[in-house]
């Protein structure tokens, strides 16, 4: 039988015990090293399927262990770390991390961001190449890229051509916390990079025209400070 194989990287023992006992129930394979260096090492040799970082680490910070897997790999990467501050994780979301999970954290919210990760990787590396007329689909939603149409609960909705490439930067990556530097950079382009302004005045568009309740927004969060999340939906009846 397949098991996912994780990595945790962690150098506080307790913590990354609590991890590996609560990974290995879960039916993962998992390893833990307490340090940067190691952790390089292991996946230069060994195939993983997502890796678990701490940024404060005894030999080397985090961020440059993020940097350096990032050279040569696309592996899900998740922070587990005690920064709070939303620099530090819009930092990290923007150099490559796929989540931020701030501690301390529970086994039931680790293993959510896990199973997120691993299914927005899988979605975004088919065994076969997507095509850009792909539909997306999440809850009540549904996206046809081919047609160009969006629909809520089956009735066509009428957007504009920003208002459509956010939404779709959006249900191309449910689940996943997006900065605004990124969805500026890839709906905007480069000379956007901190008019948070424009995004705030789109987004607030989007959200009258998909939620029940724009205040109280079931689909679209806001990450403060950091970015946009799309929660991800089974789809309804």
């Amino acid at each position: 039988m397949f098991k996912e194989k994780i990595l945790v990287i962690e150098d506080d023992i307790q913590i990354q015990n609590f991890m590996i006992y609560t990974l290995e129930n879960a039916g993962f394979q998992v390893n833990g090293v307490p340090n940067g260096k190691d952790g390089i090492s292991y996946v230069v040799k060994e195939n993983v399927d997502l890796i678990l970082l701490d940024l404060g680490l005894p030999d080397m910070d985090g961020m440059d262990v993020l940097h350096k897997i990032r050279q040569w790999s696309d592996v899900p990467i998740i922070i587990v770390s005690a920064r709070y501050l939303d620099k530090e994780k819009a930092n990290a979301l923007d150099d490559g991390a796929d989540d931020y999970l701030t501690k301390p954290f529970s086994a039931t919210e680790l293993m959510a961001r896990i199973r997120v990760a691993l299914r927005h990787y899988y979605r975004m590396n088919p065994i076969e190449t997507k095509k850009e007329d792909e539909i997306y689909i999440n809850g009540n939603l549904k996206l046809d890229n081919g047609a160009h149409m969006f629909y809520k609960d089956g009735q066509q909705i009428h957007l504009t051509p920003l208002e459509y490439k956010l939404l779709l930067l959006l249900m191309k990556n449910p689940g996943k916390i997006l900065t605004y530097h990124t969805i500026l950079k890839k709906v905007w382009g480069e000379g956007y990079g901190q008019d948070t302004q424009v995004l705030r005045s789109t987004m607030a568009s989007v959200r009258r025209k998909i939620e029940k309740n724009p205040a109280k927004p079931e689909y679209i969060e806001t990450e403060i400070g950091v970015g946009y999340r799309m929660r991800e939906y089974e789809l309804k009846e």
